[in-house]
């Protein structure tokens, strides 16, 4: 059954099992994808000890990247040649036997440490894995390590002051994006193929686009939502992460036990609507320019680029965001701490906050009593005025017939580390948290799939991503899309 299972995985992607050694000839162990890497394992060209070796090697080389909270090197190796002992008896455990991922400090990982990034939770050790891992696990992951990230996921630059910035892969002088920094940068620096963040209004694809890999934000609710340190239950969910799209394919297979083959369509075939008054404001002249040009490519090879006009998008989403994200976090982890039996309580947690950009926000507008917190009519009236935001995805999709929208997955590329209230675009301030989520953050309001795929680099060599936003329900087409544009585009060199 467990081979029949990892069969029709690999078989999602279209990847024949049996590889021989010559597939990935010369080709260095850390730049195999999950998918390969998991091939190779189980034709026995590939000890996961060996490929496990090999990314460990990267993770202690490159530490300065600070992309991990928990590393255990021996705890990682000693899992490898275990699933090589079983390997070496042709007994798999699923489709990742044996391949290395990373998971999301704020996803429960049983028997390491899961802080959300923030010192009152660094001493609590979950005894279950959280749904979404435990899919994972069982199917052969092994975990490498618990990544870094912005504390308590509040925020986009993963600057984080109680266990030091994530920082960027291409640029260490930059920020690695965020909350899910430390899984976007450990993967584009080579320390694993593919892993685990949470996105609540971009902390997935941001820090995709930032570090130049692929991200999913799957529609809200496709993926369980237990486990999790929580911001808010009606937009938070959980996403994958890897430098090929067709690992994203792969993980959403073995998460959702989806078994349908995800194909990338004709270019030809597909229509890609742009809007680009709701989307394409205040962007970095840099962004602009190879957003475009990205957009011409498509153009040329086939696709049909539709011009939208969402009005009343920003409005729509400004009335559901915050009010949204801001009430239900003081209740979704008031719950959550009594729910893990964790000795803290609201206030005693916040009181331990270290990054003085969560701290004050937990104080002005979280902690019980807060002078600014959001009043439950004014969160009513946010959950009343999602509908409207909702139909107008679903209305642009049906009208124009498109099986996208396309734009930048950020308007400018990493900002530098330490530029975490604002930041410079075009020469002037801008605030940096709501400038970033600009693109990402209404499809996350609306519930819909969000991907980013990397589409090249500045001249200063910082990755951009474009992004693509799919009618609810549609993430396997939408991967189908990806794997279409890393067809066209390509997949950016090693940092």
């Amino acid at each position: 059954m467990l081979r029949t299972w990892a069969g029709a995985a690999l078989a999602a992607i279209g990847i024949v099992m049996a590889i021989g050694p010559a597939a990935a000839g010369a080709q260095a162990l850390t730049e195999l994808s999950a998918t390969e890497a998991a091939a190779r394992i189980r034709a026995g060209t590939l000890t996961s000890e060996d490929l496990m070796k090999a990314l460990v090697e990267v993770v202690e080389r490159k530490r300065d990247l600070n992309a991990f909270i928990t590393f255990d090197r021996e705890r990682a190796l000693a899992a490898a040649r275990k699933a090589d002992s079983l390997a070496a008896r042709k007994s798999f455990a699923g489709p990742l036997h044996g391949v290395p991922i990373v998971v999301k400090d704020n996803i429960h990982v049983a028997g390491l440490p899961s802080s959300a990034g923030t010192p009152g939770l660094r001493g609590f050790v979950p005894t279950r894995n959280a749904p979404v891992a435990e899919k994972l696990i069982r199917a052969g992951a092994i975990v490498l390590g618990k990544t870094n990230m912005h504390e308590l996921a509040f925020g986009i630059t993963s600057n984080n002051a109680a266990f030091g910035p994530a920082r960027n892969a291409y640029d260490p002088t930059r920020i690695a994006g965020g909350s899910s920094g430390g899984t976007g940068n450990a993967i584009a620096a080579r320390m694993a193929a593919a892993g685990l963040g949470s996105d609540t209004g971009g902390s997935v694809r941001i820090p995709a686009a930032l570090n130049g890999i692929a991200g999913l934000r799957p529609t809200l609710g496709r993926y369980a939502q237990e486990g999790i340190t929580p911001i808010a239950h009606t937009r938070d969910t959980a996403g994958p992460m890897a430098r090929e799209v067709a690992d994203l394919v792969l993980l959403d297979t073995i998460i959702t036990g989806t078994r349908d083959r995800v194909a990338a369509p004709p270019l030809a075939d597909l229509r890609i609507g742009v809007d680009r008054a709701a989307f394409f404001r205040n962007l970095d002249t840099e962004v602009e320019q190879l957003t475009n040009a990205a957009l011409d490519r498509l153009r040329q090879a086939g696709a049909e680029i539709v011009e939208v006009d969402m009005a009343g998008l920003v409005d729509l989403n400004a009335k559901v965001s915050f009010p949204v994200a801001l009430y239900e976090a003081n209740v979704d982890l008031t719950a959550y701490l009594k729910r893990y039996r964790i000795p803290l309580d609201l206030a005693g947690l916040a009181a331990q906050i270290a990054s003085p950009d969560v701290k004050g926000l937990f104080a002005s507008a979280i902690v019980p009593g807060a002078k600014d917190a959001v009043p439950q009519k004014a969160y009513l009236d946010a959950l009343a005025a999602r509908p409207a935001l909702q139909r107008l995805y679903a209305e642009t999709f049906r009208k124009h017939r498109i099986v996208a929208l396309a734009f930048p997955t950020t308007p400018l590329p990493a900002a530098p580390i330490g530029d975490d209230e604002k930041t410079k675009l075009n020469g002037a301030d801008v605030p940096t948290f709501p400038t970033f989520i600009q693109n990402t953050d209404p499809g996350s309001n609306a519930g819909i799939p969000g991907l980013s795929v990397p589409i090249g680099r500045t001249a200063a060599g910082l990755p951009i991503g474009l992004a693509l936003d799919g009618p609810a329900g549609s993430d396997r087409r939408l991967l189908g899309v990806g794997l279409a544009l890393e067809a066209l585009f390509g997949r950016l060199p090693a940092p």
